[in-house]
C-alpha cells in the first residue's frame, strides 16, 4: 500500500505542522516545521570554482531538444537560443534522442540537423504502438534502415519498454524488455552501425515504498506517478537483467545504457556489467546527484572506464522539466564543475529545493585525458564523428 504525502507527514510530528502552526520562519526551538518548508542554509565555508564553459568541446549525447521545434511564440526556448547557449558553453553537438519516426523524424532532421549542420543529430524511436500487428518484428527492423536513410544516427529506447507498453491496450501484461519480437531490431541496429541509447527502469527509490525510509520522498511526493512500486510492475532487478540479456544476445550492437545504466546507486554492479559486456557503454545524464555524493568511488569508475563513459544531461527545453533537466546554462555549469573541479558540498541542480534527494555533491576533478574522451571523443567514436 502506498503512503500519501498527507499520511506520511502525520507520522513525523517533530517536522510536520498542521495548518494553524506558526509559519516556518517563526517556529522556534521545540516548535513544528513542515518537512517541505525545511530548507537549511549550509554554514560550511569552502572554495568555489565556477566553470561557465567546458574545458573541451562537448557532445551532449542525451537531450530532448526536438521539443523546441514545437514551441509557440513566447513559450519555451527557440532553437536559435539553444544554439547561442551551445556556443557560450562550448557544446559542439547535441543528440536529440527522441526524434521519433516517420514524419516526426523528418521534421526533427529538417528543423535541427539541416538548419544547423554539425550542431544537432537525431535518433529514431520504435513504433511500439504497432507491436501487435502481424509482421511487426521485420517491419520494425526495416524501419530502422529507413530512419537511417532519413538522417537518424541511433535508436532511442524509452523506459516505456518494460514499464508502460502492454500487450492489449491498458489492461494487458507488460511487454518485456527482452521480448524476442525486438531481436531483428537490435540486430539491424548493429548491422547499420546505429548505437542503441536505452533507458531501462528508473532510480532505485522509485521501486520501493514511498515511506519515511525512502530518500527520494520529496521527489516522489511531488511526482507520485513516478513510482513503480506495487501493481504489476516488475522489480527493478528483473528489468535490468532483461536489458542485460539483450546486450549479451547482440554482441555486434553498441548499447549506450542511459543514466549510468540506471544503477549509479551501485557502481560495483555497473562495473561488473561493463566488464562482462564489451558492447555496453554508459552516459551520466541526470545522475550527477548520485555520482557526486560518492566522489572517490565515482572517480575510480571514470578512470577504469574512461573509454566507455559519455557526457549527457537529459536536458529538455520545455520549461516544464524537473530542475535537474531544465536546459539552461546553469544546468551545464554544475556538470562542468562536478567533472573539472574538486569543489566540495555544492548543489547538484540549479534549484533551492533538492529535486532528487536532500544531499549535496563533490567534484571529482578529472584529468584532461579523461575529460577529452568523456566530453567528446567517446561519443564521436561510436557515432562516426571526428575526434578532437
Amino acid at each position: 500500500m502506498k503512503t500519501s504525502r498527507r499520511q506520511f507527514t502525520r507520522t513525523i510530528p517533530a517536522l510536520a505542522a498542521p495548518a494553524a502552526a506558526l509559519p516556518a520562519q517563526e517556529a522556534g526551538a521545540g516548535g513544528t516545521l513542515a518537512l517541505s518548508d525545511f530548507q537549511p542554509k549550509s554554514m560550511l565555508v569552502v572554495p568555489e570554482h565556477k566553470v561557465p564553459r567546458a574545458r573541451y568541446p562537448v557532445i551532449d549525447v542525451h537531450t530532448h531538444v526536438g521539443g523546441a521545434l514545437r514551441q509557440t511564440a513566447g513559450a519555451g526556448l527557440s532553437v536559435q537560443q539553444i544554439v547561442s547557449w551551445m556556443d557560450e558553453l562550448n557544446i559542439r553537438t547535441m543528440i536529440n534522442l527522441t526524434g521519433g519516426f516517420g514524419e516526426a523524424l523528418a521534421r526533427n532532421v529538417a528543423g535541427l540537423a539541416a538548419k544547423h549542420p554539425g550542431r544537432f543529430l537525431n535518433c529514431t524511436e520504435p513504433a511500439f504502438q504497432r507491436i501487435r500487428e502481424p509482421g511487426y518484428a521485420q517491419w520494425q527492423a526495416d524501419e530502422l534502415g529507413r530512419a537511417k536513410q532519413a538522417g537518424a544516427v541511433g535508436l532511442k529506447i524509452l523506459k516505456n519498454l518494460g514499464l508502460v507498453v502492454r500487450e492489449e491496450g491498458r489492461q494487458g501484461p507488460l511487454v518485456k524488455v527482452d521480448d524476442a519480437r525486438f531481436d531483428p531490431m537490435w540486430a539491424a541496429a548493429g548491422k547499420l552501425g546505429m548505437p542503441v541509447f536505452i533507458h531501462t527502469s528508473d532510480p532505485d527509490a522509485f521501486f520501493t515504498p514511498i515511506d519515511r525510509f525512502n530518500e527520494r520522498w520529496d521527489e516522489l511526493g511531488n511526482h507520485p506517478n513516478w513510482s513503480f512500486y506495487g501493481k504489476d510492475y516488475p522489480p527493478k532487478s528483473e528489468l535490468l537483467a532483461a536489458r542485460n540479456r539483450v546486450i549479451e544476445r547482440h554482441p555486434k550492437t553498441t548499447f549506450v545504457c542511459l543514466h549510468v545504466a540506471n544503477h549509479p546507486e551501485n557502481l560495483d554492479d555497473v562495473t561488473g556489467w561493463l566488464k562482462r559486456y564489451p558492447n555496453m557503454h554508459v552516459e551520466i545524464g541526470a545522475r550527477i546527484g548520485e555520482l557526486g555524493r560518492q566522489p572517490r568511488r565515482a572517480r575510480r569508475f571514470f578512470e577504469e572506464f574512461e573509454d566507455r563513459i559519455m557526457f549527457g544531461t537529459d536536458a529538455t527545453p520545455d520549461g516544464k522539466s524537473v530542475p535537474q533537466q531544465d536546459l539552461t546554462p546553469a544546468l551545464y555549469h554544475i556538470y562542468f564543475r562536478f567533472l573539472e573541479t574538486l569543489d566540495e558540498y555544492f548543489d547538484y541542480a540549479p534549484s533551492p529545493t533538492p529535486p532528487q534527494g536532500r544531499w549535496r555533491i563533490y567534484g571529482i576533478g578529472l584529468p584532461d585525458r579523461i575529460l577529452k574522451k568523456l566530453y567528446h571523443d567517446n561519443a564521436a567514436r561510436i557515432l562516426g564523428l571526428r575526434a578532437l
